[in-house]
């Protein structure tokens, strides 16, 4: 039990100052990047602006006419969730979105606004989700209180999703990064190994929940 605890730790947002200073992780960009940086013309402008126009390149198929004005909000939430999972991968940096609270915080404000402007914009539309065509009589309850379930749990999964998967990459980590002291001396090699492969790993997997959660997020506000 006292094993669990402490690989757990690693998630534990406490501070040796006596306050929860690490959820300053998130305002990190903006306090290493001068504001400079964000209205001159550099690389690292360039490189935000492309991240911005191929990202957008991939959800614009999927994205409402009404979405398309809003882009912007999806792109700003790919960066900022980008930034956090990737920072996180530094020595001594709290990963903000390990945690529920925060994941549920960024999916929860954008669903409950584009769900309730549907139901006010248009309730027959919305109501007409809650039916699939061709569905049998018999199985219509059925179906409308599964799909209102679906519906409802939808800011929760995106939620667990990016926690689930920042959490078991630092897990791993961990673990592997444990094996040192079991090991002997000549298994040092393919501990670092495993280590350098893991992070190349996790930044691959920092990225592609991010991408993920954007998506889905574009895709359940087309429906609206």
């Amino acid at each position: 039990m006292a094993m669990m605890t402490n690989l757990f730790s690693v998630f534990d947002p406490a501070s040796s100052l006596g306050a929860s200073l690490n959820w300053i992780s998130m305002s990190l960009g903006i306090l290493i990047l001068p504001s400079m940086k964000w209205s001159i013309n550099s690389r690292w402008l360039g490189l935000i602006v492309l991240i911005f126009k191929k990202m957008y390149q991939e959800v614009k198929p999927i994205m409402s006419k009404e979405g398309k004005i809003t882009s912007i909000i999806f792109m700003a939430l790919f960066l900022f969730i980008l930034f956090n999972n990737i920072l996180g991968l530094v020595p001594y940096v709290f990963t903000a979105t390990s945690h529920f609270m925060i994941t549920f915080s960024l999916a929860l404000p954008l669903w409950l606004g584009y769900f309730s402007f549907g139901w006010v914009k248009d309730f027959k539309w919305m109501m007409a989700h809650l039916m699939p065509q061709g569905t049998p009589t018999v199985l219509m309850p059925f179906m409308v209180l599964i799909e209102s379930v679906s519906s409802l749990i939808r800011p929760g999964t995106l939620a667990v999703r990016l926690m689930a998967n920042m959490i078991a990459g630092h897990l791993l980590l961990t673990l592997v990064s444990s094996a040192i002291q079991v090991f002997s001396i000549y298994s040092v090699m393919g501990v670092v190994l495993a280590q350098v492969m893991l992070v190349v790993l996790e930044v691959a997997v920092a990225a592609i929940q991010s991408y993920v959660l954007v998506v889905l997020s574009v895709l359940y506000s087309s429906e609206v």
